[in-house]
């Protein structure tokens, strides 16, 4: 069959559906040393896949501990990803380009066209078909500002999984369009911290006006995980499964650069536990470990949760009430109490484990923004390409700008390339605020972590 696929260097690339990658890439086997094994959260010894088996559905833990290099796609959730639809186009900014007067070529990976407006169904939509053919009666999560939880809502709807989130409760309160688009799915969503878990009593005892975190979320559904009957735990990042899902990202835009001839000079976008990002990239970290590309990879995180710039590679909790395994990786601590900036997916206190070691070993390098610049950057780019981007993809942007603004001091022609994400049409408050000269940075206090185990 002639495939229809697209490509043109002033425009960008389309893909013809049945270009539509049909395995995952898992980059586990390829990295440069063995990840660290997750430990037990009271005795610190090491954890195998039986003993994540009463917590996630049975395909996702075999897919964590994998060493295979690839992951067939099932045919379901194919069919489903061209339903959203995908591939999803490569853009070049052209406007943006000569709004900044720069030799280099800007493109973006364009996420925010599925119906939720983000990535997150690249792995909320397996996971659900996971959890469904197991013949569980009850889905369990949670989300930040609220991307997760609406792509989890509406895989489960799709699967026909009953859905309960826990939603950080600042964000639920900047972002209260999100609530209601996980609600119209049919998932119960639940203010965090909330008086249905033993953890979450806990905190509002402390504060009854406690705006939640992350962890505090996670720890909830894992609570509430344990003490449901025929439910399982859907994590939306930093796993080696929700990073593997999420490379049909990279896989299309790989393709799309071929078509165009195109090696990218630099790859950016924004990490909050680090999915979309590493999706994005570890296609084509994958050929850089190979020595046949020379790419580079820049992780962009906010200044007000600066885990990979300012925090420590070691061991720490992914939740904030120790629930959960000990996992090695960049973090401020689990107790880290999170600024109320608006990029809520970014306020996580960790990062993927995959994506720390590469950070660690400079195969990627990382650089944290001020929300005030973020939202320079994406004011521009819906002056200029008329995308209302969200707050976390910005910090992307912002790189792409600075980028591309060095290349004009030097005259260099880089392509640039960054994942757009999601749309920030649910962040419109947001916007409003920077546009008023109301919107504020936030810097983090000192920080300093426990050690719970000793790293080599």
């Amino acid at each position: 069959m002639q495939s229809h696929s697209y490509a043109d260097k002033n425009y960008g690339a389309l893909l013809d559906p049945e270009d539509l990658p049909r395995q995952w890439y898992n980059i586990v086997p390829d990295l440069p040393e063995k990840l660290e094994p997750m430990l037990n959260p009271h005795t610190h010894e090491a954890m195998g896949s039986k003993d994540f088996e009463a917590l996630f559905p049975k395909e996702l833990v075999k897919q964590q501990f994998s060493q295979e290099s690839w992951w067939d796609i099932p045919e379901q959730v194919w069919d489903a990803y061209r339903r959203l639809p995908r591939p999803s186009p490569l853009v070049r900014a052209k406007r943006l380009e000569e709004y900044l007067k720069t030799p280099a070529k800007i493109y973006y990976k364009a996420e925010q066209f599925t119906p939720v407006g983000s990535m997150k169904p690249n792995s909320a939509l397996p996971q659900a078909f996971y959890a469904k053919k197991q013949g569980l009666s009850l889905a369990i999560s949670e989300t930040g500002a609220g991307q997760w939880g609406s792509a989890l809502a509406m895989s489960c709807s799709w699967f026909r999984l009953p859905a309960r989130i826990y939603m950080v409760r600042v964000s639920s309160r900047q972002k209260p369009g999100r609530k209601i688009l996980m609600e119209t799915y049919g998932a119960q969503v639940i203010e965090s911290p909330s008086a249905n878990t033993k953890v979450g009593k806990r905190f509002l005892t402390e504060d009854p006006n406690h705006p939640g975190s992350l962890g505090i979320a996670i720890s909830e559904a894992i609570e509430d995980t344990f003490a449901s009957q025929n439910s399982r735990y859907l994590l939306a990042s930093a796993f080696n499964y929700a990073l593997g899902h999420q490379t049909i990202i990279g896989l299309e835009t790989l393709k799309q650069f071929e078509l165009l001839d195109i090696i990218p000079d630099v790859m950016c976008g924004c990490i909050g536990g680090g999915s979309n990002y590493s999706g994005f990239i570890y296609p084509f970290v994958r050929k850089k470990l190979r020595k046949k590309i020379d790419t580079e990879f820049v992780a962009c995180e906010p200044k007000a949760v600066p885990s990979t710039t300012k925090g420590q590679f070691t061991y720490d909790y992914a939740d904030t009430a120790e629930q959960t395994p000990l996992v090695k990786m960049y973090t401020v601590g689990h107790d880290f109490a999170n600024p109320p900036i608006h990029a809520g997916g970014l306020r996580y206190h960790g990062k993927a484990p995959s994506l720390s070691l590469l950070i660690h070993k400079k195969i990627v390098k990382s650089i944290a923004y001020p929300q005030t610049k973020v939202f320079e950057a994406a004011k521009i780019f819906a002056m200029t390409e008329g995308v209302i981007t969200a707050p976390e993809s910005s910090h992307g942007l912002r790189y792409a700008i600075d980028e591309a603004l060095r290349c004009k001091k030097t005259g260099e022609k880089k392509v640039i390339a960054f994942n757009n994400c999601g749309h920030g049409l649910l962040d419109l408050s947001a916007y409003d605020e920077y546009n008023k000269g109301k919107l504020v940075d936030w810097e983090p206090k000192e920080i300093a972590l426990k050690q719970y185990v000793t790293s080599n």
